[in-house]
């Protein structure tokens, strides 16, 4: 594998998620090389355990910069690999941005971030009184950003359809950086 994260790079990466999140010891760095198949293994040259949509922006536009490859991952519980950077690079981990900022009962919506597992949106809408369909196999160890990265359902599906059913509004942060929102 060519390296393709330089001393400046990694300094720079520093800098926006801090010396204690951003992964370089290989040993650290196993756990984001595997997903769920055992087939696949591709180990990054660093991991950035990202906690906001600005952080996210300012790794992607750095990205952009030193054009090094970012690969985004959820708890890693996919089986496609599709979390893993076959090209080197960077893993940038949403694991940390595990908040449910509201649900609304009234409106019956819940805004959350990409990495809240999906069993813990499952029992905060339920002690409301609430339903949320979507019910992968790994629910009690996937998140919501990798569900909808995979498009997941589960044996509800067939009745309530998949989490991109789900879905109402975004807040993205697209390759260059530009943080989005769509719908609402």
């Amino acid at each position: 594998m060519k390296k393709r994260l330089n001393q400046d790079a990694l300094r720079a990466l520093k800098d926006i998620v801090g010396p204690r999140r951003l992964l370089l010891d290989p040993v650290q760095l196993l756990p984001y090389a595997r997903d769920e198949n055992p087939t696949l293994f591709a180990r990054p040259e660093a991991a950035a355990l990202v906690r906001s949509a600005a952080e996210v922006s300012a790794v992607l536009r750095l990205a952009n910069r030193y054009r090094f490859p970012v690969v985004p991952r959820g708890a890693g519980t996919g089986v496609t690999g599709g979390a893993l950077a076959v090209r080197g690079g960077l893993v940038l981990s949403l694991e940390r941005m595990r908040r449910i900022r509201e649900i609304d009962r009234k409106n019956l919506m819940a805004s959350v971030e990409p990495g809240v597992i999906t069993a813990d949106l499952h029992r905060a809408v339920e002690s409301r009184g609430l339903f949320y369909p979507p019910d992968p196999a790994s629910s009690d160890d996937c998140s919501l950003g990798g569900n909808l990265a995979e498009d997941a359902g589960g044996p509800r599906a067939v009745k309530y359809g998949v989490t991109r059913d789900y879905c109402r509004g975004i807040t993205a942060v697209l390759p260059s950086g530009e943080i989005v929102d769509y719908g609402g």
